[in-house]
């Protein structure tokens, strides 16, 4: 899995000459490349988060959405097979997809659409993509779920398994159970599941905020560790203090949705994208997990 990215961190630290030849040839004050695969994978994140691909108004909102951080947070190796769940208009596909196409494997896991909207629309939208740009995302594969009996892939076939504000959704379809059910099913023992999604105030009751979009942090711990995961950490990355959660359309009050239109729509701006929860959870390794026999 790791011979790839190996490779090429031999390759950029010059391993194939002598120490002492390296020494004499290295002329001073010149960049060393990196060495370490977090060294690695931080500067192909910055080259794909810079990349002239990615569309002008998804690059606008990386101030709120701290990509590279974000990734960072989950562990992301170009190295790895990552399954990005319901990847909508493809904002984190334009980073992942690049990302992992010479050493790693990239799935956007869809729902089945509908005859009309929006799934459908996003589902076309993002194999025209694919199409148009094979540079970028000739090696990403799209796998179609039923929402009610979800499967994205063979059992324990994944590294890492992503989802960015799509939890809110299943939990009003009441499908959420058997997405995180899913998700355990396809990653390998020791796979990482990251999920963010927009965050109810503390002590906030399901049933008050989930037509609002936004979720108790609580909520979404249960169903993953009910689904058999560990909370490994949190992340702050996403946080917005100056997010109240109380508007008159919930979450889509704020950009990017604006459902209000021209009405406060400069204090709404003003206060930025939701406040957000950034969970990464671990599907535990069994063989590790178990006891010493010696």
């Amino acid at each position: 899995m790791f011979l790839g990215l190996a490779m090429l961190l031999a390759a950029c630290s010059g391993n194939s000459a002598p120490a002492n030849a390296q020494a004499q040839d290295q002329p001073a004050g010149a960049l060393v490349p990196p060495t370490s695969a977090t060294d690695f994978t931080a500067s192909q994140l910055d080259q794909v988060i810079a990349g002239d691909w990615r569309a002008p108004d998804h690059k606008a909102r990386d101030v709120y959405r701290h990509p590279k951080g974000t990734l960072q947070f989950f562990g992301i190796r170009p190295d790895l097979t990552v399954v990005e769940i319901t990847p909508g208009g493809g904002w984190y596909t334009e980073i992942l997809a690049p990302l992992l196409r010479n050493n790693g494997h990239y799935i956007a896991a869809t729902a089945k659409p509908a005859v009309d909207g929006e799934a459908s629309r996003d589902l076309t939208a993002l194999k025209a993509k694919f199409a148009a740009d094979p540079a970028h995302y000739g090696k990403a594969q799209l796998v179609e779920f039923d929402p009610k009996a979800p499967s994205f892939g063979p059992a324990a076939s994944a590294d890492m398994v992503l989802t960015f504000r799509n939890v809110h959704n299943w939990v009003e379809a009441d499908t959420a159970p058997a997405m995180f059910k899913a998700f355990y099913a396809v990653l390998r023992p020791g796979g990482v599941l990251g999920v963010e999604d927009h965050r109810a105030t503390d002590n906030a009751s399901l049933d008050a905020v989930k037509d609002s979009g936004y979720l108790p942090t609580n909520v979404v711990i249960k169903l993953a560790t009910d689904a058999g995961f560990r909370l490994q950490e949190s992340s702050e990355i996403n946080a917005n203090p100056k997010d109240t959660k109380d508007y008159p359309k919930g979450v889509w009050t704020l950009p990017p949705t604006l459902t209000l239109g021209e009405q406060d729509r400069a204090k709404y701006q003003a206060i930025g994208e939701s406040d957000r929860m950034t969970l990464r959870f671990v599907k535990p390794d069994a063989a590790a997990a178990a006891p010493s026999s010696h």
